[in-house]
């Protein structure tokens, strides 16, 4: 039996009275306890304020991830099937640690995307094959260079901390983001990962992409260049995982290309487990929490 589909609880919500003069705090996290921060009293009667705010979460989760991923595609495709101009795009902000499965499950929800969207768009002859309304667009290819790790003052160190958040471009990232809006197509690159580096202009996305699902570990954080990525995205998703479960996929993945166990439990230990510890703080900036499942 299905425990929830898409239920809601409060992210935060925050009261104030001028009168009482005081302003409250209320935190998702349970271990938080409200906070009552005192404001100065108004004197003139007339200038009384009282506001409230609440802002929800969706939490997506299913018996396996193949539900999961036909709610998102669910979710996204009344959405975006209305939006008819040519530049208007959903841009979909996807993050999680290593391990949590944002590749895949990008992949999977465009795919489902694409063979959901004729059914809800209309206008597409039966007998006409629909261009494809959806792409995945994956922060790896904003890396920076291996020669600009080595230009750095710790060189060693900049290639031993590769995936953390100063390794990568996020300008360039929140650059192609704003063409996207503006001119409604764009050109991004991808990343090689037998050589090392990115692939300048692999990815083309185009007028007839609707929706855009842009995958990576930082695109949520709020810090520095990366809130202005965040801030492009209509929607924002996080998979939420439990951080052991995710770090023993990434040990596999190490192993996987020819990395010696203790090498691969020493990267997890230096880089890996710091950047994913920073990435899950990301979690209370998403709309949507999806809940990961074993594959």
């Amino acid at each position: 039996m299905e425990v929830s589909s898409f239920s809601t609880v409060p992210r935060f919500s925050y009261s104030c009275s001028s009168l009482q003069g005081l302003f409250k705090v209320h935190f998702l996290d349970q271990s938080l306890a409200p906070i009552e921060l005192s404001i100065r009293k108004r004197r003139n009667p007339r200038n009384l304020i009282s506001c409230s705010q609440k802002r929800d979460v969706s939490v997506v989760d299913g018996s396996c991830m193949d539900e999961i991923y036909d709610k998102l595609a669910q979710r996204i495709v009344p959405t975006s099937a209305s939006m008819f101009s040519p530049n208007l795009k959903r841009l979909v902000g996807l993050a999680g640690p290593p391990g949590a499965g944002k590749s895949t499950l990008a992949n999977e929800v465009v795919r489902r995307v694409n063979k959901l969207w004729p059914q809800k768009a209309s206008s597409f002859d039966e007998e006409v094959n629909p261009p494809d309304v959806a792409i995945v667009l994956p922060m790896d290819g904003f890396h920076l260079y291996r020669s600009q790790l080595d230009a750095m003052e710790d060189p060693k160190e900049a290639h031993a901390r590769r995936g953390a958040p100063w390794t990568f471009d996020p300008a360039l990232l929140l650059n192609c983001l704003k063409k996207l809006r503006n001119e409604g197509s764009v050109y991004v690159p991808s990343f090689d990962h037998g050589v090392g580096d990115p692939v300048e202009n692999d990815i083309f996305v185009s007028l007839q992409h609707k929706v855009v699902i842009v995958e990576g570990n930082y695109v949520l954080l709020e810090e520095g260049s990366w809130k202005d990525v965040s801030d492009m995205f209509d929607e924002k998703w996080f998979i939420d995982v439990n951080l052991d479960t995710a770090m023993e996929r990434v040990e596999s993945r190490h192993i996987s290309t020819g990395k010696p166990p203790d090498v691969a439990r020493w990267r997890i230990d230096y880089n890996d487990r710091p950047n994913a510890e920073l990435i899950m703080k990301s979690k209370t900036n998403a709309d949507v929490l999806i809940r990961s499942i074993s594959f």
